[in-house]
């Protein structure tokens, strides 16, 4: 199907799947920027594009909403796998993709219906020293460093699942609001220390294995919800000691079930639905090129 689209969601946070070889036009950041417009073009929290792979089943490129490409992403993957059984791709419950943030493992769960409506996607080791992380204590892990953004004075967890993450925990009973995701985020997204970014997480312990995360995600601003997030957040969590493995990370969109291995193995687990196909229509195209 020329210029089609597959939509999809993982707790509100929304893709759209395309496959390049499908298409009349390329994916640039110009044409990336303007599809993913809720305004002006379909709307989405960024594109998944099918690419070719020699280490895995699937290759997978992720694209944010602003243009720019991800290396990874929980919820992406998620949706990535429903689209390649949905459309007929592959057959398999279990298959392996590639993305730039490393090689992953996916099983569907199919439902009563016959739709891969739950996935487990093994998101491969954390590391508390992203390489957008200067050592410059010369410590070879950072498990909390102090920042500053926005006027306040924070303390952060950098972690790597892929693509880099800053955590910022606030005590167990406290709380973050809204206000502080939108001042902080943007803040600690582009702040010196992540020369190229980073996704961000106010987090809350809520119980012995529980966590509330509010997310900020480098390229698309406030989502509803995040794989990679999730995962960031439960290991940072596991690593201070504030939680333990399996953790349930709660969202604004929802919760995902992250167990975290000895190892700092992840492997997240969640639900996926998907919205709607389509294909673009021949004057939007043509805006496009």
């Amino acid at each position: 199907m020329k210029n089609g689209f597959f939509r999809g969601h993982g707790l509100g946070n929304d893709y759209l799947v395309m496959d390049p070889d499908d298409l009349t036009f390329k994916l640039t950041p110009k044409t990336i920027t303007l599809i993913c417009d809720r305004n002006w073009g379909l709307g989405s929290d960024g594109i998944l594009a099918l690419a070719p792979s020699r280490k895995a089943d699937f290759g997978l490129r992720i694209f944010n909403p602003d243009g720019s490409e991800a290396e990874k992403s929980g919820n992406g993957l998620r949706i990535f796998a429903r689209y390649l059984r949905a459309t007929g791709r592959t057959k398999k419950k279990r298959f392996t993709v590639e993305t730039k943030g490393g090689l992953v493992t996916i099983e569907l769960h199919v439902d009563r219906h016959g739709d891969a409506s739950t996935a487990t996607v093994e998101m491969g080791k954390a590391t508390f020293a992203p390489k957008s992380l200067p050592c410059s204590l010369g410590v070879p892990e950072l498990i909390q460093q102090p920042i500053n953004a926005a006027g306040q004075s924070l303390t952060f967890t950098g972690v790597s699942v892929g693509n880099p993450h800053c955590v910022v925990f606030r005590p167990a009973g406290k709380s973050w609001s809204r206000e502080d995701l939108v001042t902080l985020g943007p803040a600690l997204e582009n702040h010196a220390l992540f020369p190229k970014r980073t996704n961000v997480q106010l987090a809350v312990p809520t119980g012995p294995k529980k966590l509330f995360i509010m997310i900020w995600e480098r390229g698309a601003g406030e989502t509803q919800a995040s794989g990679s997030s999730s995962c960031a957040a439960a290991s940072a969590a596991v690593r201070l000691g504030l939680v333990k493995s399996p953790v349930t990370v709660k969202m604004p969109g929802g919760a995902l079930n992250i167990s975290v291995g000895q190892d700092f193995s992840l492997t997240m687990k969640g639900p996926v639905a998907e919205v709607a196909r389509g294909t673009f229509s021949p004057s939007f195209v043509r805006g496009l090129k």
